[in-house]
């Protein structure tokens, strides 16, 4: 499949920015199942200073916004064409070993709340992978999937004790209960395709576990399947800070507004541009 992106990104500030970085994690993997034809970035107010790849492999970009500025925006754009592995991702590489994606983080770490929900699970003996499908599963049924009552802060505990959330909150669940259990779990942000719209109001997140025989494996829980070729994988990590799209830090201009714009859409395998 071929997918056509657009993703823009824009920040208001309230007061003239005095200094201030941003480090982008916008440019999707080159990985088993998805090649880049083509990417781009364009700024509007700020300049790239440094590109480079992270433990996890991911392409970051280091941009400055200039000083004085009220707003910043970068719009992300490109082909990407993709295939259907059934969420199989394969054998693990990057500059971490496998044993380090069974630490648990601040957002991760399982309380009360997670080893309840995890409790009449049966234990993944043998085969993981139906483990991580009913794992899957139970999150979904247990944790709605509803808007606006957590934020990027949100620890997988405090999401489960609410009982709403959203695809953030089900990858750190299924993240912290998976390494409760002894299996390597990951974050991933990313875009998906909706079958139903091609604008959206962000980017997308979901979870991979590594499996005996399989590699890494992909599991949204928020829609209940393994990604297919409407995915697309851009950042990996412990958690979402490790592949939050957009992170930095500023002096000035401090109180800002957020505004995302994503369009993910269906392209003729002749489009080459």
């Amino acid at each position: 499949m071929r997918l056509s992106i657009r993703h823009t990104t824009r920040y208001s500030f309230a007061e003239p920015v005095v200094h201030a970085l941003q480090r982008l994690r916008l440019t999707p993997k080159e990985t088993q199942g998805q090649t880049i034809l083509n990417w781009e970035m364009e700024f509007k107010n700020a300049v790239r200073e440094i590109g480079y790849d992270d433990q996890h492999f991911n392409t970051v970009t280091l941009v400055a916004i200039e000083p004085g500025a009220s707003e910043f925006e970068v719009t992300c754009k490109g082909l990407i064409d993709t295939e259907d592995n059934a969420g199989v991702i394969g054998r693990h590489s990057g500059h971490l070993p496998l044993w380090s994606f069974l630490s648990q983080t601040k957002l991760t770490k399982p309380g009360p709340k997670v080893r309840a929900l995890t409790r009449d699970l049966p234990a993944p003996v043998g085969n993981k992978l139906d483990y991580l499908h009913a794992l899957s599963s139970k999150i979904a049924k247990d944790v709605a999937y509803e808007t606006g009552h957590t934020n990027v802060f949100t620890t997988a505990e405090e999401a489960v004790e609410a009982g709403n959330g959203v695809c953030q909150d089900h990858a750190h669940i299924f993240i912290g209960a998976a390494r409760a259990m002894k299996i390597p779990a990951r974050y991933v942000s990313g875009y998906l395709m909706m079958n139903d719209r091609i604008n959206q109001e962000a980017t997308h997140a979901w979870a991979e576990a590594h499996v005996d025989g399989l590699g890494w494996v992909g599991f949204d829980i928020s829609n209940g399947i393994s990604p297919d070729p409407r995915y697309v994988r851009v950042a990996t990590g412990l958690d979402y800070r490790d592949a939050a799209p957009m992170t930095g830090i500023s002096f000035g201009g401090t109180e800002q507004k957020l505004t995302v714009d994503v369009a993910v859409e269906q392209q003729s395998m002749d489009t080459q541009q």
